[in-house]
């Protein structure tokens, strides 16, 4: 089942993201014009036309991303004591590292940092790291692996580092890891993950009876100047790709059953009621 869910998520998603979106209405207008169909190519021409422009100059994604990112405070204020701290990956390259022989770091960089600051804030915690391949055909290339190495070059060799490499998305990364260390009703967790992508994995964590404080990074709108006209279109189109995948995301969890609600809010525990 988690692997039909997680083969159907590629395939739906690769054809309902916006840059898909694009390249479809173009493909489609060239073949109405080939077949003389000249209604239908002018009409998907200036679909076409229109998605550009608003793309290329209005932050859409910011618009969808913020409401997302402002669910959780960032910068909030840090417990006494710590037990664990979990943090998700995706910012590295598995592919890049393993043809490279060294960790690639892409977007995403700020929750290893955060991770890293946190395990010297709190030398006594458990430390997690959680992140396989979320890639349908290179399974063998495991992110967990150059974190291992990421790690044990920035000075964390010393502590005691569980790396769980078999997860393919946010599901399994909490399943997997609860499975691994066990964490306690009792125990105090901070999660470590992109603001965006916040609400959705503190949904899972507790869907998988496991308690974390919110510790979003990564943020990608920009707060307080959201209304703005700048021509933008390659920054615009992947931050829309990033904020419509999660929205997606958001929704496929909730309807499957893989998170406690549809848009976690604020909280420290899973006991909080969210927006339905």
């Amino acid at each position: 089942m988690d692997t039909a869910f997680f083969l159907a998520s590629k395939i739906v998603w690769a054809l309902i993201s916006p840059d898909s979106l694009i390249v479809i209405l173009g493909v489609s207008a060239w073949i109405a014009v080939l077949l003389n169909w000249q209604r239908v190519s002018r009409a998907l021409l200036a679909s076409c036309a229109l998605l550009l422009l608003v793309i290329g100059f209005f932050p859409v994604g910011e618009w969808l991303i913020a409401p997302l990112e402002n669910r959780f405070t960032s910068n909030a204020a840090l417990p006494g004591e710590v037990d664990g701290i979990v943090v998700l990956g995706g910012a590295i390259s598995p592919r890049l590292s393993n043809i490279w022989q060294q960790p690639e770091l892409g977007g995403g960089a700020d929750r290893l940092t955060n991770f890293l600051y946190l395990a010297r804030l709190y030398p006594n915690a458990q430390l997690v790291f959680t992140g396989g391949s979320g890639s349908v055909t290179e399974q063998e290339f495991k992110e967990a692996e150059m974190a291992r190495i990421l790690f044990d070059q920035l000075g964390l060799a010393e502590r005691a580092i569980v790396f769980e490499s078999e997860s393919r998305n946010t599901s399994e990364n909490a399943r997997n890891s609860r499975e691994l260390v066990s964490p306690e009703d009792d125990e105090n967790w901070l999660l470590i993950t992109s603001a965006f992508h916040m609400p959705r994995s503190i949904g899972v964590f507790c869907q998988e009876g496991w308690s974390a404080q919110a510790y979003p990074v990564d943020h990608y709108s920009q707060k307080g100047h959201l209304l703005r006209i700048n021509f933008s279109f390659g920054e615009n189109l992947s931050v829309l790709g990033t904020a419509v995948r999660e929205w997606v995301g958001l929704t496929a969890y909730r309807l499957s059953g893989r998170t406690d609600r549809f848009l976690p809010g604020e909280r420290n525990n899973c006991a909080v009621t969210g927006i339905e």
